[in-house]
C-alpha cells in the first residue's frame, strides 16, 4: 500500500502525508497484531524506537512495520518485537524508512502506537 501520490516532471509528490496500512502477521506481538490498521504518517521524524513503515533494500518491492533499533549508514537497521518471528534486519539488511506508525485505529478504540 502506497501513500497517495502524483507524478510530474519524473518526480513524485505525497499528496497526503498520512496512509492507512493493514499489519500482516505476528512479527510485531505485542505491540501490534494480525489484521490490525494503522496509519503511517510521512515526513515525521525518526529515532530509535520508534514503530515504522518501511522497504528493505533487498526486497525494494515488499513494505514492513517493524521497529526502529538505529541508523545504519545511509538507511535503517530494524528489528520485530517478536524476537522469534524473524524478518527483521538480521535477515534482510538496512531498509528505507517511508513513515512513522503514529495510532493503531482498528479493531477496537483508537490507540497510540509506541
Amino acid at each position: 500500500m502506497e501513500a497517495l501520490t502524483i507524478t510530474g516532471h519524473g518526480k513524485h509528490q505525497v499528496l497526503l502525508p498520512w496512509q492507512r496500512v493493514q499489519v500482516n502477521g505476528p512479527s510485531m506481538v505485542p505491540t501490534l497484531r494480525h489484521g490490525d490498521v494503522v496509519i503511517a504518517w510521512h515526513g515525521r521524524r525518526i529515532r530509535p524506537g520508534d514503530v515504522v513503515l518501511a522497504r528493505f533494500v533487498s526486497m525494494p518491492n515488499r513494505l514492513v512495520v517493524k521497529r526502529v533499533v538505529h541508523r545504519e549508514g545511509d538507511g535503517w537497521w530494524l528489528a520485530s518485537d517478536n524476537p522469534f518471528a524473524g524478518g527483521d534486519s538480521e535477515s534482510h539488511g538496512v531498509a528505507e524508512v517511508l513513515a512513522r506508525v503514529v495510532v493503531r485505529v482498528a479493531p477496537g478504540r483508537p490507540r497510540r502506537v509506541r
